[in-house]
């Protein structure tokens, strides 16, 4: 089975604001400030966290496995436009059709691909397939929210109710992993004013890991996995991890193991 777990970082989508509130001459960062006050506003006080729609999508960070390999990257380079991140993601589907793994994908990371997939006309005919050309996908698609195909760990892990879900950030603590360490999503657009896509990049990463080894505890706890197969599939990260080589994989791991 091929599994692809798969994290999405965002900033405020300031051209479709342009649009909306028929803003003109101004910079990003006045423009979103413009976007979450109307949130805020339109929220009556309870949130500045924009409507998914009015997102884009700057990383895209994946792990995959498959019985070959192991792997943990970013999509395209830090200077990829959108397109081609989305492109790219579902490339990896058309070609492994996997199941992809996530931490409240479908609360937030789909919609927002469906949305600027919708924009840039991206096309992806394994992932919106729901059993017109292939019957298997009938029952089990990557769009029906109780299908496995798409297993998102928060709905699953907390019965799908909603005062019941939990962030990764602890969740991965409790157990024993990295967690967020220091960083956060919070903090995206600061870095992205900044200049700092490498950072975000990174931190993308750390959270598809910790999503993972997560999904390897359900899956333990599932009975898809015995202890020993648990602890073998755990070594194998350790292992890819010392294999990359780069800084911040090495930092989770070092995390990790003292932990």
């Amino acid at each position: 089975m091929n599994i692809l777990v798969f994290d999405i970082e965002t900033i405020p989508d300031t051209n479709s604001g342009k649009k909306i509130f028929n803003i003109e001459d101004l910079s990003d960062k006045n423009v979103a400030e413009i976007m979450f006050s109307h949130r805020y506003q339109k929220s009556d006080g309870r949130t500045e966290f924009l409507q998914h729609y009015l997102h884009r999508i700057i990383t895209i960070s994946v792990l995959l496995k498959t019985d070959e390999k192991l792997s943990v990257w970013s999509l395209g380079d830090k200077d990829s436009p959108e397109s081609e991140l989305l492109e790219r993601f579902f490339e990896g589907i058309e070609r492994y059709t996997p199941v992809i793994v996530s931490w409240n994908g479908s609360g937030f990371d789909l919609p927002v691909i469906h949305y600027r997939s919708l924009i840039h006309g991206i096309i992806s005919q394994r992932y919106w397939e729901n059993g017109d050309e292939d019957q298997s996908f009938r029952w089990n698609n990557y769009l029906s929210r109780f299908h496995s195909r798409h297993t998102d760990l928060m709905d699953v892990l907390s019965g799908y109710i909603t005062s019941a879900r939990a962030p990764l950030n602890e969740i991965a603590t409790i157990l024993g992993f990295p967690g967020k360490m220091g960083m956060s999503g919070e903090k995206v657009w600061d870095y992205y004013l900044a200049g700092d896509i490498e950072s975000i990049r990174n931190y993308c990463e750390t959270d598809v890991l910790n999503t993972y080894l997560v999904y390897l505890r359900y899956q333990l706890i599932r009975g898809k996995l015995t202890n020993n197969l648990y602890v073998e599939e755990c070594q194998k990260v350790s292992d890819m991890l010392k294999k990359e080589g780069k800084t911040h994989l090495k930092e989770f791991l070092e995390v990790w193991q003292g932990g």
